[in-house]
């Protein structure tokens, strides 16, 4: 599938930018980054560090028809980004769900999706995914990918995928579910959010599931949103 790239040096969010060129008519495919940002933002609001020249801080616009696949395009892009910076990484990238990229247990990027509606059906969406090259001076849990990697590199590697898990219907596949789970970070931990438990993985839904019971007593429980926090990381 092929793309067009619009290059900014500094914005407020590539998010931003995004939402008003699709408003202004513009293509799927249409990719937007920058060098930096100075009011990225991440799941609920969060701020996203977004030095200059420090990541890969992009968004690429898209317009599905599938308004049913926008509730996993989240996991389906991070499923699209993980073997496409492989190759960049010091060991392979592992899923967190619902939309973080981690390697050797630091965070290396995050996904961010955010939809527009017409009349009931989806008139874009924006694909937002930031991608530490170095890891933020103030963020001791992050890492970035290996020294000498390029933002254009990693952009002709992860776009292709990005516009293929765009481009998909309906819930997750089986292949889908199994991939995510070889690279599942919380399968079998215990986690305090969004419920005390432990991670079984992901449903076809993209829901997660929790084992909130006992070892005598199982209680499985699936949470369709919020953030997973695991007990080592509290």
């Amino acid at each position: 599938m092929s793309w067009t790239l619009i290059e900014y040096d500094e914005v407020g969010s590539t998010l931003d930018v995004a939402h008003t060129l699709a408003a202004d008519g513009a293509a799927a495919g249409t990719v937007v980054v920058a060098n930096a940002q100075t009011a990225g933002r991440g799941q609920r609001g969060r701020a996203w560090q977004s030095e200059h020249g420090a990541g890969v801080w992009l968004t690429l616009i898209e317009r599905p028809s599938d308004a049913s696949a926008l509730d996993v395009l989240s996991l389906r892009v991070g499923l699209a980004l993980a073997p496409a910076l492989d190759p960049f990484a010091a060991s392979p990238v592992r899923l967190k769900w619902p939309n973080d990229l981690y390697v050797d247990g630091r965070k290396l990027g995050g996904i961010l999706i955010e939809a527009r509606w017409r009349e009931g059906e989806p008139d874009w969406v924006a694909i937002g995914a930031g991608i530490n090259l170095r890891p933020p001076a103030s963020e001791a849990r992050a890492i970035g990918l290996a020294p000498g990697s390029t933002r254009h590199d990693v952009l002709d590697a992860v776009v292709p995928g990005l516009r293929e898990a765009a481009a998909q219907r309906g819930p997750l596949t089986r292949a889908e579910l199994a991939a995510f789970a070889a690279r599942d970070l919380a399968a079998g931990r215990r986690c305090l959010e969004p419920v005390v438990g432990t991670v079984l993985g992901i449903d076809a839904s993209g829901g997660l599931r929790v084992d909130v019971g006992s070892s005598d007593a199982p209680d499985v429980t699936v949470v369709r949103a919020g953030s997973l926090i695991l007990e080592a990381e509290a």
